[in-house]
């Protein structure tokens, strides 16, 4: 059937996902609060659709109304007609762009947002499981990956399937036995599209779990220079960081050339249908059964046919990857958060008594790390734990913070038991001084009253001078307002310690839990620690790892751990009237003093 261009009859007529669907519904319901937006964007990619279409349409005319016919009276506005389509469709790709940047950048913004506010909510538990550089790889590659997506693949996807469904029909319309001819490609493109995916898919997974993997293993590196330049391990670190980045550049590598292969197959696919329309259309001009124009519309058509499975192809890869970016951020979603259980009540405020019951307890379900805990610590007591490493000290702490929970017995605050308490309840009472102090950056004002916000300058200053603080602070250029860089660096060890004490002063806890707070601490600064310690523990109910035995000699009651158990307990004088591993470990310890 004869088709023919004129004035009358115009005038008539983007690692493969393990839950893929699940994981882009999943995004949909992040996109989908800014719909009016989105209905925007849609509405602007109909409008560049059509123009697109329209284009070759208005081309073919010309050229068969008045190139051919040599009729110049409507070809100057006809190409005014044309400018202002292109002019129209640039705008039109301009606002979706506008409007679709403003949604992505909206989504990720909650995705991160939400992503960092459900890490205070996990338990320690994960934490401990997880590098932290693999998990800010997450906050920062996996979400950056999904914006790249969401900014313009989503709009390039939606716009190829416009534009080729449309392109199809119009094809159709213009000759069917040719769009037939065009479509003897597809099952070609669609063998090859699996072929390049089945490998694709898998290795953009893999790929950004190594980067995730390499950027925990940089931050571990950075954050331990001390100790990998003191002990001359710069080549093995080296090693270990080129034998990780070749794994990352090897699934990057092939992700890359697998993808690769599909904008080739597509170019040679294309090619080749320009050639078989070109050659079958010629025939059909000469034997008249179509026209010059129509020739020249359906081989544009056809370049829009693929050019949009082309688009789709590589927008594919780059979906591929932003949803097992998104899945690796909703993994860390998924993790189950805290949660204290239905009856558990608020305190305002905790007297200190403590007892454990036949508390037992496992890291990993199979061995055992406490077995069968009992004591009590009444209010205002020094309870001190002492063991070798290993021997669960650490752990008893964890579980009167609720770090962690024991996995049978009871433990009890104040006659209530602990899991009847919310957690951030809990922790309010308490004051934490670790053996590694860690200072946030910022000034030394806003490290002390980190322990408690609402405090004055004048309460900061006060907790300062209580925990021996105050003199070295004044001393420093800019006095409470000098900056310290990431972790307090800029200061001693023993000078940061007391900058945690100060901190635990002001947040006025009934509950102290002191984690080998002097270890590592020359004798002057001990001392200092010692007596601003003194103060803090007056009238609090305290817990205290200490593995130098001479500074818990006044504890109320000392629990001696091994493997696990309570072995011993008592006072300091009573232990030693034992003679038993106390003994021996107190007179060890003072034997090795002598012999330094």
């Amino acid at each position: 059937m004869r088709k023919h261009i004129s004035k009358s009859s115009q005038t008539n007529e983007k690692v493969n996902a393990k839950n893929w669907w699940g994981t882009i519904l999943r995004l949909w319901s992040y996109l989908s609060s800014n719909k009016k937006y989105l209905l925007l964007v849609l509405l602007m990619v109909m409008l560049s659709s059509a123009f697109s279409l329209l284009g070759p349409f208005l081309v073919g005319m010309a050229i068969d109304d008045f190139i051919v016919s040599s009729d110049p009276a409507g070809f100057i506005p006809l190409l005014i007609g044309l400018g202002l389509l292109y002019f129209l469709n640039s705008a039109a790709i301009w606002f979706q762009n506008y409007w679709m940047i403003g949604i992505a950048q909206s989504t990720v913004y909650k995705l991160r947002n939400e992503l960092f506010q459900h890490f205070h909510k996990i338990p320690i538990s994960f934490f401990d499981r997880k590098q932290s550089g693999e998990l800010m790889s997450r906050v920062t590659n996996d979400i950056e990956n999904v914006s790249t997506t969401l900014n313009s693949s989503l709009i390039q996807i939606f716009s190829s399937l416009l534009i080729l469904s449309g392109t199809i029909c119009v094809m159709f319309w213009l000759s069917p036995l040719l769009t037939f001819i065009t479509m003897l490609i597809i099952p070609i493109m669609f063998s090859g599209m699996k072929w390049i995916t089945n490998r694709t898919g898998k290795l953009f997974k893999q790929t950004q779990s190594n980067l995730g993997m390499l950027n925990g293993y940089i931050e571990e590196i950075v954050s331990g220079q001390k100790i990998v330049k003191t002990f001359s391990q710069e080549n093995r670190v080296t090693s270990e960081f080129l034998e990780k980045n070749n794994n990352l550049k090897a699934t990057a590598y092939w992700a890359q050339t697998y993808s690769g292969f599909i904008p080739k197959l597509m170019n040679v696919l294309n090619n080749l249908s320009f050639a078989v329309i070109a050659l079958v259309g010629g025939l059909f001009v000469l034997n008249g059964d179509i026209t010059v124009g129509v020739i020249v519309i359906f081989t544009e058509y056809a370049r829009q046919f693929t050019r949009p499975l082309n688009d789709l192809a590589n927008q594919f890869n780059t979906l591929l990857s932003a949803v097992a970016g998104a899945e690796r951020v909703f993994e860390i979603l998924d993790e189950t958060v805290e949660k204290d259980s239905n009856r558990a009540i608020d305190i305002q405020e905790v007297k200190g008594d403590i007892e454990f019951k036949n508390v037992s307890f496992s890291y990993d379900q199979k061995t055992p790390t406490l077995e069968n805990i009992s004591f009590k610590a009444n209010r205002g007591d020094t309870i001190a734990l002492v063991g070798p490493t290993g021997a669960g000290k650490t752990t008893i702490m964890n579980i009167i913070a609720r770090f962690y929970h024991y996995n049978c017995g009871e433990v009890y605050i104040d006659d209530k038991e602990i899991t009847s308490i919310k957690k951030e309840s809990l922790r309010r009472q308490m004051g934490f001084v670790l053996q590694d102090p860690f200072l946030f950056q910022g000034t030394i004002l806003e490290n002390i009253r980190y322990g408690r916000l609402d405090a004055s300058d004048q309460e900061v200053e006060e907790a300062a001078k209580m925990a021996n603080a105050y003199s070295f602070i004044i001393n420093l250029p800019n006095g409470f307002d000098t900056v310290l860089d990431h972790d307090g660096s800029g200061i001693s060890q023993g000078q940061k310690q007391l900058l945690s004490i100060a901190r635990a002063i002001l947040s006025r806890p009934a509950i102290l839990l002191l984690d080998e707070a002097t270890s590592s601490i020359d004798t002057v600064t001990e001392i200092k620690i010692q007596q601003a310690l003194e103060k803090l523990m007056k009238g609090r109910t305290c817990f205290v790892i200490a593995h130098r035995l001479n500074t818990i000699q006044n504890a109320d009651q000392i629990l001696v751990l091994k493997q696990g158990e309570i072995i011993e307990k008592g006072t300091h004088d009573s232990l030693l009237k034992e003679k038993g591993f106390y003994f021996n470990l107190y007179h060890t310890q003072l034997r090795n003093e002598a012999i330094s």
